[in-house]
């Protein structure tokens, strides 16, 4: 479990000094498929189910779980005040389409049903055939919240799963997804990652944010991270070079993971003309939650293709 905040890339938390997510790496058995899930690239996120606060349905984006300013709305005069254009007009459907459920869950919106072809963000999704629903969505988090929704705490879906067997207004999309049963080269590498962490010193919190800006910048154009760019960067914040080589092993110990995971989907991804896999996975155990993305192939293409939004 975690609270709601962002999902971290592996690599990024290394940064910091956090081991841990070393033994997140290998600590649970993946093959089961109930600690990891597909990550769908659909825009908006929407956020449904029952308000702990007084008890009512309601839908929003993820500015319901906002500290101040706020945006839950129970009834469609809500969504006018709180929202407008394009977003306003998919939460006055899922306000109408979405079912009532005593839980809380977000899921990424997909697109109206009406065609076999959609692109909510960056990756293009074509369908078997014509989607009948009114909209489709791709849930990925339930949450538990006792009293408030800023109190919430997020969950991986897992085993949890909406049924598109008894049709209905809305097309869940939801890939299994699973792990190969053989990760020992993983494993291996993690345990090299140690042994590398030995010889570092960690930079501090400061560092550390200013140091991810610059290596999403250097991946937002298409800068190799070499050891020349990792030495320049390591001069520029007074950082630890053995520190940027970890979190370049460490990225390459996720996408050593990535090929192990197998997804169960008729459903084919497209960057531009490119055929791709899904955004990635989110997997979850004792030790977080972090995502597995392809930061050179989808993060780069989210960073610069032109949103049709």
């Amino acid at each position: 479990m975690t609270k709601n905040t962002h999902l971290e890339h592996p690599e990024d938390v290394i940064l910091a000094g956090d081991l841990s997510v070393l033994d997140w790496f290998t600590a649970t058995d993946w093959t089961d498929g109930t600690h990891l899930s597909a990550k769908i690239d659909g825009s908006p996120a929407i956020v449904w189910g029952t308000n702990p606060a007084n008890g009512k349905h309601f839908v929003g984006t993820k500015s319901v779980f906002n500290k101040k300013l706020i945006k839950i709305n129970h009834d469609h005069e809500e969504i006018d005040r709180n929202h407008q254009g394009k977003v306003a007009t998919i939460l006055h459907n899922c306000l109408d389409y979405l079912p009532i459920t005593d839980g809380i869950f977000q899921g990424d919106f997909i697109g109206f049903g009406g065609n076999d072809c959609y692109t909510p963000n960056t990756i293009t999704y074509y369908f078997p055939e014509i989607v009948t629903h009114k909209i489709i969505i791709a849930p990925h988090t339930y949450y538990i919240a006792d009293k408030d929704l800023r109190d919430a705490v997020a969950y991986p879906m897992g085993d949890l799963y909406f049924d598109n067997r008894n049709g209905g207004d809305v097309l869940w999309v939801s890939p299994h997804v699973v792990v190969e049963d053989d990760i020992s080269d993983v494993k291996n590498r993690c345990q090299f990652a140690r042994q590398i962490a030995t010889l570092c010193e960690f930079p501090d919190v400061k560092q550390v944010a200013r140091i991810k800006k610059q290596l999403n910048s250097c991946i937002r154009n298409n800068i190799e991270l070499d050891d020349i760019t990792l030495e320049a960067l390591a001069s520029d914040n007074n950082c630890d070079i053995n520190v940027l080589r970890l979190w370049n092993l460490v990225a390459s110990i996720k996408e050593d993971l990535s090929y192990h995971i197998d997804v169960n989907s008729d459903i084919e991804c497209y960057i531009e003309e490119e055929r791709c896999g899904h955004e990635g996975y989110v997997m979850s155990n004792e030790f977080g939650t972090f995502k597995i993305v392809n930061r050179y192939g989808f993060s780069r293409a989210n960073f610069t293709i032109a949103k049709s939004w």
